[in-house]
């Protein structure tokens, strides 16, 4: 296996009192082989490989739960795949893509995507990611967008990456400073937004509705530059 596989460890059987079939490693394997027929002739069976692994890695870094983690850096993997994609001109665009970045990714930026894709009904593609990635979304969070029926029960903290960024038109930074990469070509704004980190839910309730009239406000810009 290359050296963009499992870390030591996993590869010498960490996983040992797990069926064959169900070890990361042979989970990872099956989800490269899965997405490297998809993008057959649009990106490498090599970059697939390390895309994969590389998630996983990236994701096992930070999460506390590993039970899920192979279904996870899949879901990762395959999202940083299209946007690699994206970003070469090989698969086009048919809506905006607008990415969300704050330290965490655990909630302002979770919030804005979640709020942004619920209210443009597939009209934007929308990512999020953060600088230090978090080890869960702050449940907090979670229950505030709950209410106004936003579910963000599925979500989980991902780090930054050029490929998210290369595919993005717009990028909207919180808090998270220089740690974006610039790419020229792109819409780059920096929202003053408060951290929901400890907070109590009416505080965090308060960042929400904030977020939501910025989001709103930016749907109408994106919706009005398509015309």
């Amino acid at each position: 296996m290359s050296e963009y596989m499992l870390d030591e460890r996993l590869r010498r059987g960490e996983h040992r009192a797990q069926p064959e079939l169900l070890m990361p490693h042979t989970v990872l394997a099956r989800t490269a082989a899965d997405l490297a027929a998809k993008y057959e002739g649009v990106v490498s069976r090599q970059t697939v490989e390390r895309c994969v692994f590389e998630s996983y890695t990236a994701l096992r870094r930070t999460s506390r739960v590993h039970a899920h983690l192979t279904t996870l850096a899949g879901r990762f993997a395959a999202d940083r795949l299209r946007a690699l994609a994206q970003a070469e001109g090989s698969v086009p665009k048919d809506v905006p893509e607008v990415l969300f970045i704050c330290v965490q990714n655990a909630g302002r930026s979770q919030m804005a995507a979640g709020l942004l894709t619920h209210h443009a009904a597939g009209r934007v593609h929308v990512r999020s990611a953060g600088s230090v990635p978090a080890h869960s979304i702050n449940p907090t969070v979670v229950e505030a967008m709950s209410e106004i029926g936003v579910d963000l029960g599925t979500e989980y903290p991902k780090p930054l990456t050029d490929d998210v960024v290369a595919a993005a038109d717009v990028v909207v930074s919180m808090g998270c400073g220089d740690a974006c990469p610039i790419y020229l070509g792109k819409r780059y704004l920096d929202w003053t937004v408060s951290d929901p980190q400890g907070r109590p839910l009416n505080e965090v309730r308060a960042i929400r509705d904030d977020l939501d009239t910025r989001v709103r406000e930016l749907l109408v810009e994106l919706a009005t530059e398509r015309v």
